[in-house]
């Protein structure tokens, strides 16, 4: 069952549940919500801090770039909180190269890059949309 907001998502994880699986579950419930309203209440509520810094930093980096990204008209103020922001550069990529740091401080979006998080362009996209049988 995927988890109704973030908030929720993040207690799951805690709770010991794959971060992985339940973040991309958190983004499929986002994504279908049936409007920009219901959309921004999954990411309304603060989840609690975890003590895991680049968990903290990741949550509020998801829920500033879906909300600029659905263009929902706001921001939950809690993003913006000192906790949500790495000290240290954190990669996403397992040991990378000195060529794909470069490429993830040039393609990282805004909302994750100013919390000194680097990944992907695009990091939250899933594959979706009907399969069609290959003949």
């Amino acid at each position: 069952m995927r988890p109704n907001t973030l908030a929720e998502a993040v207690d799951r994880i805690r709770a010991g549940a794959p971060r992985d699986a339940v973040l991309a579950e958190f983004v499929d419930t986002f994504d279908l919500a049936g409007t920009a309203r219901a959309q921004y209440e999954t990411i309304e509520d603060e989840p609690a801090l975890t003590q895991d810094d680049r968990l903290d930093a990741l949550v509020g980096a998801i829920a500033e770039y879906l909300a600029k990204q659905r263009r929902l008209g706001r921001v939950p103020a809690w993003v913006c909180d000192p906790a949500r922001r790495l000290a240290e550069p954190w990669f996403t990529t397992s040991s990378p190269s000195d060529a794909m740091r470069e490429y993830l401080t040039f393609a990282s979006p805004a909302e994750f890059a100013s919390r000194n998080i680097f990944t992907e362009e695009r990091p939250l996209r899933r594959a979706r949309g009907p399969q069609t049988a290959k003949v």
